[in-house]
């Protein structure tokens, strides 16, 4: 197949061919000659095509596309307009609120059925005294450790169905907040039961878990299991995670699998309660269900996906400061499950980056032509892509997220985006409804990317795009992310759903100002690029 020449189409503005293959035939274009002309007589024809950078302009006085600055007379605090919006509120489909809880309610029974299995094996009168009490104290956390290891693989397996029905967002807080309830739970079955075997032996903590953990079988890969624990969360507290190196990070990570193995086999051999008529069902459907999600996730959808696309490279194009696409062709990529605003993870098979795989959105609408990848350097692995030749073969997993137009709840958007954030943003601004609003956050002109491509869509959909550029103490910005700001450049924020994506300070801090606004927070949609 002959890939076209990407640069020449994106730096034509009046070349039609680049947008050609993104848009069907039925969707309206300002530059149709079958369109009904402006009503207004000075713009009886379509509007001419702007140089590059410049905004697109419509009958009504606003402009598509245009950097937005402070004013101290317009009563919105903004100079720039975002167009009357349309007071329609029935949201487009279902919102995923149902699967949400009957997850829960799923988890929650499972976790009352192994916490029932020590009911099930406990005598009436058996728990007498503090001895007894912190022994049963000691069995019940150690079953609900071992139910939430299992529970945290299950999340780690990347089964495509489980990211569908529960949502990236979701499936990454809960596992932020099961590792650490993981974590205590472990850590007080350890306390309770050394300390509880310690009042019956009339003995010393030391010294009983010493004894504990040299004559109980399987006590050493037990402890084992523990401290790869413990060292795992040490390096998932954000302060350190910053400072290491992903792949190293990454690399650790893995090495949970190692605690279910060695804290399983501890399980088997000396839990009480991981026998009887109920437990010798339950704890080996558990395992097997989450082995069968871990082996279909990580090893038979990724195979099947490469071996029925071929994924390899078709040209690295500069885009800006810092920042490259990577267009990517393939077999049959008009069957290819990905939608605009998702990610896959991407190995590109060179000699020095093949064992290195990372997460990269979208930054076009997928098409049966190519796919498109915009990345922004921010090391050596990622200044090294920037280099790669036409034909490098490529490993992709995926596709994953939610942070898609499906998952709208309103009939109106607003897409918010900082750096390298505009990726996805880009791409599902071509699936979002009219009056879409698009605020792009960046700190020099320089540094957006996508201007052209954003206006021509902007005024190929009806939406709008503001640019807020400059420091973060300049009057701009600091004024966006507060609710005058934000209800200035956005009336009916808190009637439309919004989309995030950027560094972690801006979205903290626009999730701030729209909780402020009354936003739902089923409205929010933010894209955790990374589980």
């Amino acid at each position: 197949m002959t890939i076209p020449a990407f640069r020449d189409q994106r730096e034509i503005p009046d070349d039609d061919g680049y947008f050609a293959g993104l848009r069907s035939d039925d969707r309206p274009s300002w530059d149709d000659p079958s369109m009904p002309p402006w009503p207004d007589s000075q713009y009886a024809a379509a509007p001419a095509q702007p140089q590059y950078g410049q905004p697109y302009p419509t009958p009504d006085g606003f402009r598509r596309g245009e950097v937005t600055e402070v004013s101290m007379t317009d009563p919105t605090g903004w100079k720039a307009g975002t167009g009357v919006p349309v007071v329609d509120d029935r949201p487009p489909g279902e919102s995923m609120s149902g699967n949400r809880l009957f997850t829960i309610l799923l988890f929650l029974s499972g976790l009352g059925t192994s916490i029932a299995l020590w009911l099930f094996n406990t005598r009436a009168g058996a728990v007498s005294d503090t001895a007894s009490t912190m022994i049963a104290a000691g069995r019940v956390t150690g079953l609900i450790g071992g139910y939430l290891l299992f529970i945290q693989l299950l999340m780690m397996s990347r089964v495509s169905w489980l990211e569908e029905w529960v949502g990236s967002r979701d499936l990454l807080r809960w596992h932020r907040w099961l590792g650490t309830s993981l974590l205590a739970a472990v850590v007080a079955h350890i306390v309770f039961i050394v300390y509880g075997y310690a009042l019956t032996a009339g003995t010393g903590v030391v010294d009983q878990g010493w004894t504990v953990i040299t004559t109980f079988p399987e006590m050493i890969s037990a402890t084992i299991a523990t401290g790869l624990l413990v060292f795992i969360a040490l390096i998932s507290v954000r302060f350190i995670r910053n400072r290491l190196n992903y792949e190293l990070w990454h690399l650790v990570h893995l090495t949970s699998y190692g605690v279910l193995l060695l804290g399983y086999g501890h399980q088997v051999a000396a839990g009480a309660d991981m026998s009887g008529r109920y437990a010798s069902v339950f704890w080996p459907a558990l395992g097997c269900i989450t082995i069968a999600a871990l082996f279909w996730g990580r090893i038979v959808e990724p195979v099947w996906l490469n071996a029925r696309h071929r994924f390899t490279v078709a040209e690295v194009v500069a885009e800006g400061a810092n920042t490259f696409s990577i267009y990517i062709e393939g077999k049959r990529l008009d069957r290819l499950p990905v939608q605009a605003g998702q990610f896959m993870r991407w190995r590109f098979l060179t000699a020095n980056g093949w064992w290195q795989s990372h997460p990269f959105s979208l930054s076009a609408a997928p098409n049966s032509q190519w796919l498109r990848l915009t990345v922004t350097i921010a090391g050596g692995h990622t200044r090294k892509l920037a280099t790669m030749s036409p034909g490098t073969p490529i490993w992709a997993e995926g596709p994953f997220g939610t942070f898609t137009a499906e998952r709208r709840t309103r009939r109106r958007a607003l897409l918010i985006a900082g750096g390298s954030g505009i990726a996805p943003i880009r791409a599902l601004l071509e699936d979002m409804p009219p009056d879409t609003i698009v605020i792009y956050r960046a700190s020099r002109p320089d540094e957006l990317v996508f201007r052209t491509e954003l206006e021509e869509l902007a005024e190929e959909r009806d939406a709008w795009v503001r640019y807020i550029v400059g420091g973060r103490n300049d009057p701009g910005p600091r004024r966006l992310f507060t609710p005058d700001g934000l209800r200035g450049l956005v009336p009916d924020v808190n009637r439309r759903d919004v989309y995030l994506c950027g560094p972690p300070g801006l979205v903290n801090a626009a999730v701030d100002t729209l909780k402020q606004l009354d936003v739902p927070e089923s409205q929010l949609h933010l894209d955790p690029f990374e589980f």
